[in-house]
Parts: C-alpha cells; sequence; structure tokens
C-alpha cells in the first residue's frame, strides 16, 4: 500500500490494475475484485470490453486510450484525473493492459499518487511478453535453446547516435521480446544483425495476441521486415527473436482450434446468449453479440394468473421454453403461491436445456422427447394415457399450435395461456453492417423463428440477397423453414436440437474452410 494517513484515506484510494493482454481469462482474481469496488474506472485502449463489465452499474468509465500516437488524454492528464478522483473520496481502478509495471508506465502513475500521499495498491497483470507468445506455441525458454531471455520496448531505434538500450549485449541473449515495434522493426533487425546476430535466427510477430483476432507471421531476423510489411502487418503486436520460434510448429495449440478465428454472430437475446457465447469461444470463434429480440413479460397476466389459481385441475404442465419456465415460476410466486403447489401434477419439456431450467429450481422433470420438437412432445404422449386430461401449457403469446392440436386429438383438454412475448430488440445495424462489409462475419446463428425474423427487420429490405462467404446456422427444422422462407439460405442443421449440438455442427461444417 502506498504511504498515507488516516486522514488521507477519506481522499480515496487508487488501485493501479494490469488487465492482461486481451483475453478477459486472464484478467486476474484479484484485479476483477478491485474493479468491482472501484468508482471510476480510467481504462486504456487495449482493454477487452468484457473485462468492463465486472465494473459496477454506477461506475463512471473514463476512456483514456492512445491509438496510433493519438492520446484522448496525455499522460499528465491522466495523473491530474487520479489524483482529483481520490481527492474527491472516491475509488478509482485505473485498469492498463498488460502489466502496469512493464512498459506501462505504471510506476510514473504511482510516483504521483505517492508524493500526493494517495493510498494506492498495484494489482500485477499477465504481460503480453509472456502471454501472447503462449497463445502463439512459442515458449520463451526452453533448456534445448536458451536460458537467458530480455523483453525490450520496441519505440527505440537502435541505429541512432544514442541509446539508453545495450543492443551489443542483446544480440547475445537466446530469446528477445519487442514489445509495440512493428514500426520499427526492420530497424531492430538491422540493429541486431550488426551487433552479431545471425541473420538466420527465427522470428515472429504476433497482433491481437490472446484474442481470436490473433495473427502469427514467422520468418527470420533477415525477413521478417519485409514479411510484415508485404501482409499489411499492424500493431498492435510483438516480435519474437530466438531458436525457440521454431517450436510453434508443433506447439502451436491456439490457432488450431476448430472455429479459430470465424466470426460467429448470436441473435439470441443477450440474457440467454452466455452459454452459447462461452462454447464458441472455447473452440476459438471470435463471438459478435448481436441480439434481435428481447423477451417480456405479456400484455396481460390474466390467462396465466386464473390458471395458476386452478393448478389443482392439471395432470400436466408443459414447458417449451427456459423463458417459459422463468416467468411462469415468477408469476407463481407473486400470486402467492409456490413449488409446492405443483404438487401431483407431472412435468414435461421440449427439451434438456427448459429441463435444467426446471431441476435447477429443484423440481424433477417426467417427460422429455426424444426429438426436441413439438412434434416429438405430442408423439411422447401417444405413450402416455391422457385422455380426459387437463394439461396446462404456459407459453410465448405467439406459438405454433401443434402441441395443443396434437394432445387435444389424443383426447386431453388443453389450456393455452400467455407466459411471455417476444419483441423486437431495436439495435442499431450499423456495427454488424461494417464488419460484413469487412469481411469479419462467416456465420449468423438462428436459434427461434422470431430470432429470424426481427434479424431481417433490423437489417432492412436491402440487407437480401445474403452478402457472398456468410453462412446460415438454425437449430431446428422449424427455424431453418422460417429462414429459408424469409429468403436466407441455410447451411447449417444440427441434428441434435440444441445449443451444444448447433457448436458441435459449426465445427464440423467449419472444418472444411480450415488450411491442412
Amino acid at each position: 500500500m502506498g504511504q498515507g494517513t488516516d486522514s488521507m484515506s477519506k481522499r480515496g484510494r487508487v488501485y493501479i490494475i494490469g488487465a492482461g493482454p486481451g483475453d478477459p481469462g486472464l484478467m486476474t482474481v484479484k484485479g476483477t475484485k478491485c474493479l468491482a469496488e472501484a468508482d471510476v474506472v480510467i481504462y486504456d485502449h487495449l482493454i477487452n470490453p468484457g473485462i468492463l463489465h465486472h465494473a459496477r452499474e454506477t461506475a463512471r468509465l473514463v476512456y483514456a486510450g492512445k491509438e496510433g500516437g493519438k492520446h484522448t488524454l496525455s499522460q499528465e492528464e491522466i495523473n491530474a484525473r487520479l489524483v482529483s478522483e481520490a481527492q474527491q473520496g472516491h475509488v478509482v481502478a485505473r485498469l492498463k493492459g498488460g502489466d502496469p509495471f512493464i512498459f506501462g508506465r505504471g510506476g510514473e502513475e504511482a510516483e504521483v499518487l505517492a508524493r500526493e500521499g494517495i493510498p494506492f495498491e498495484i494489482v500485477p497483470g499477465v504481460t503480453s511478453a509472456i502471454a501472447v507468445a503462449s497463445y502463439a506455441g512459442i515458449p520463451l525458454t526452453h533448456r534445448r535453446h536458451t536460458a537467458t531471455l530480455a523483453f525490450v520496448t520496441g519505440h527505440e531505434d537502435p541505429l541512432k547516435g544514442q541509446s539508453e538500450i545495450d543492443w551489443k549485449a542483446l544480440a547475445g541473449i537466446g530469446t528477445l521480446v519487442f514489445l509495440m515495434g512493428v514500426r520499427n522493426l526492420s530497424r531492430i533487425a538491422a540493429g541486431l544483425i550488426a551487433q552479431g546476430k545471425k541473420p538466420e535466427t527465427p522470428a515472429a510477430l504476433i497482433r491481437w495476441g490472446t484474442t481470436a483476432n490473433q495473427e502469427t507471421l514467422v520468418g527470420t531476423l533477415e525477413n521478417i521486415a519485409d514479411l510484415a510489411e508485404a501482409a499489411g502487418f499492424a500493431p498492435p503486436a510483438i516480435l519474437v527473436v530466438g531458436g525457440v520460434v521454431g517450436l510453434r510448429k508443433e506447439l502451436n495449440w491456439f490457432e488450431t482450434r476448430p472455429l479459430f478465428g470465424k466470426g460467429i454472430v448470436i441473435t439470441r437475446p443477450e440474457s440467454q446468449a452466455e452459454s452459447l457465447a462461452a462454447l464458441l469461444e472455447d473452440a476459438g470463434a471470435r463471438v459478435i453479440s448481436f441480439p434481435t429480440i428481447q423477451i417480456v413479460a405479456p400484455e396481460s397476466w390474466e390467462g396465466l394468473d386464473s390458471a395458476i389459481r386452478r393448478l389443482e385441475d392439471y395432470a400436466w404442465l408443459i414447458f417449451t421454453s427456459a423463458n417459459g419456465v422463468r416467468f411462469f415460476l415468477e408469476r407463481l410466486y407473486v400470486t402467492g403461491k409456490d413449488v409446492r403447489d405443483l404438487k401431483g401434477i407431472r412435468l414435461c419439456t421440449i427439451g434438456p436445456a427448459t429441463a435444467a431450467a426446471l431441476e435447477n429450481r429443484g423440481l424433477r422433470v417426467d417427460l422429455v422427447p426424444e426429438t426436441y420438437l413439438s412434434e416429438g412432445v405430442v408423439a411422447a404422449f401417444e405413450r402416455v394415457a391422457i385422455s380426459g386430461q387437463r394439461i396446462l401449457l404456459p407459453r410465448a403469446e405467439k406459438a405454433r399450435d401443434v402441441i395443443p392440436e396434437g394432445l387435444t386429438r389424443q383426447g386431453a383438454v388443453v389450456d393455452v395461456v400467455s407466459a411471455y412475448r417476444t419483441v423486437n430488440s431495436g439495435r442499431d445495424r450499423s456495427e454488424l453492417v461494417e464488419l460484413i462489409a469487412q469481411r469479419r462475419v462467416d456465420v449468423l446463428t438462428f436459434t427461434s423463428p422470431s430470432t429470424v425474423t426481427n434479424f431481417l427487420e433490423i437489417m432492412g429490405p436491402d440487407f437480401l440477397p445474403l452478402p457472398a462467404g456468410i453462412r446460415v446456422a438454425c437449430i431446428g427444422p422449424v427455424t431453418a423453414a422460417a429462414a429459408e422462407k424469409a429468403g436466407l439460405p441455410v447451411d447449417i442443421l444440427q441434428e441434435i436440437y440444441t445449443i451444444p449440438g448447433l457448436v458441435e455442427s459449426l465445427k464440423v461444417f467449419l472444418a472444411k474452410d480450415k488450411p491442412h
């Protein structure tokens, strides 16, 4: 903890936090905890937006990034802001990429706070110098290759008259990692060769390391600058020089994942996208969140409330979505009942995800069809005696009538009530349009007919025909039929109508696009 008196502690405090190199999972537990305490978050350009989700909703976010040499706030302005906010009694999170004490100017900021007597803590982060090389499959030290390692700023020109860096000494070190050196690449290479580093020494450039946008360019010290220029390789990137670069052929684990670098659009509501996003990210995809619908309460609770008051009349409750489960149980409590009032009522769900929503509330599901469709529910009840029984179906306001019609034919009395409805999310399309123009969208995923309808409504009539190179993936034949009817060609339709099934189908389909 920095120096300060009890009286000064009332002026707030500052956490200088290393946010890691890009992958939100590399943010430390302590960094996340300190960020969640902050009243004010002052963050840099390369901070992954996902990390900011750990901040409180009431926290003020202050962007202080530098991009292409242009400063939103100068270092002096950042220092002054840290002091000012803390003196007003605020807890401040100064969020910096990588580690704040490795070419991050965190030391300078801490000095200012110490001089002003403001309490501070340094929360180390995973530096890009180590993490990015690891994600490229390059161990910075290896007993067969080197026992020496140096981190170097890439900003300094080795060919200038005077240098604070001992370039002759660097030429004798086994592994060199240059940060922020892309624009100085040719001079760095020439300087090292001039000091005795062999021109054929392996070298690698890695940009946007630890993210789904990661790119790695491998060459030698002699040709890496030419390769980078030909490829249009731009910052942010690190340069690794040394024999360990050759190990990438065997150890490249990150960029070989099945969906690596694929831009996959999720159109589900934001509240339901987490599980799909996690599976896609684990497979290496670049997830693009574009929720097209919102799940909201029905226009009237009258039908559902009336059914809840007569729960004892029902032999079965059928749920066709986790949304139906959530709204039904919430309304159950609002009307003065709870899950004990479901005693004696048998439960059916359309699939395992909906079943899990009930089981997480301590309710046992009696029937899940083999096929996770409305038709599957009807078929499953053909093996159950329901003639003369009353069945409650709380569902979306607009849905197909396959279940109530099918069960009515089997002799049941089916009460259909609205538990929720879907509405257009009102999402701005401009960001997605830009990504499509940049050819960074590979797949559109749809999980229900309403996601299809509202997606096309948001994108507008000029969106179709679908831009070249973009695939469409759907869960289930009903969603696929809605997509095709709307003019979207369906490329990927999995056999198992679940979120994991969708991801597995994407892996299989897109595997043929990967270089071998």
